[in-house]
């Protein structure tokens, strides 16, 4: 419960009961799936397998803020695509969002514990993780941590910092000062663009950026390439609000992008 009240500034809106946006038949296609995360919430999600005779790779998809939490990728067709082309799927719910229980501000552990349980499932596969503004923004401290099992990932409209993404919004930003000033040793811990230099395991990652996002602007994908410790590239489009590219002009070639560079990663992997 304190963790949820603390939490209140930041997600408050977003924090509800979550809606299966499935059919009763497009369900049985999904297996249920939970991990206990090191944040100390329970992790929900669901796996369905390609749609293809072909397993290429295990896809995990980390959800931007809403409430919509993982249906946000089954709502927009990225499940479809990514099965549609010979990859199996892994959708979750951040800790506290949608079906997943509260734990600590420590979402990174749970993109850990969510990759882990991707492993146990396709233990033969590649396993890839594509996030998006808040399931982006963690993924990059998880990529510091000798914990994490993923071999390359998709990085879009993340944030280099907390207080970079906060101070757009007021009431937000003045708490994440006063926990900042509680816990110097956490925010550090959890400085994106300090921890994207630790990175590690990982072949490649690709990070994607709008050039009309004014919550995740194009200089910060500017900065995590920059700074990465393993091979990044920066894709820019330019006609595309905060996290809804799939909405956007440049959907098609998004999607073509996203098949290319997972194709890429995969065929590196096979040799």
């Amino acid at each position: 419960m304190l963790y949820k009240i603390i939490k209140y500034p930041f997600f408050g809106k977003f924090m509800v009961k979550w809606k299966n946006p499935l059919s009763k038949d497009e369900r049985k296609q999904w297996e249920k799936i939970s991990v206990k995360s090191k944040s100390g919430g329970i992790i929900h999600g669901l796996f369905a397998k390609s749609k293809t005779n072909e397993e290429k790779a295990t896809v995990v998809l980390g959800h931007p803020m809403g409430k919509e939490a993982k249906g946000y990728f089954l709502k927009r067709g990225y499940t479809d695509l990514l099965r549609n082309n010979g990859f199996n799927v892994v959708v979750f719910d951040i800790n506290g969002f949608g079906e997943s229980t509260h734990g600590s501000f420590s979402y990174f552990e749970d993109i850990i514990a969510i990759g882990i349980k991707a492993k146990e499932l396709t233990p033969k596969l590649p396993i890839a993780y594509h996030g998006i503004s808040l399931g982006a923004s963690w993924a990059t401290i998880s990529f510091a941590d000798e914990a994490h099992v993923y071999d390359f990932a998709i990085i879009e409209s993340a944030s280099t910092s907390l207080l970079e993404f906060w101070v757009l919004f007021p009431v937000a930003f003045r708490t994440l000062q006063v926990i900042n000033a509680i816990m110097p040793n956490y925010r550090k811990k959890v400085e994106m663009i300090e921890r994207i230099k630790e990175a590690k395991h990982l072949q490649s990652l690709l990070f994607i950026y709008s050039e009309r996002d004014r919550w995740t602007p194009l200089d910060m994908g500017n900065k995590f390439k920059q700074n990465s410790s393993v091979p990044a590239e920066l894709w820019i489009v330019d006609k595309a609000r905060h996290a809804e590219i799939m909405k956007s002009p440049n959907k098609e070639v998004y999607k073509e992008k996203i098949i290319s560079y997972l194709n890429q990663e995969v065929s590196k992997m096979k040799g």
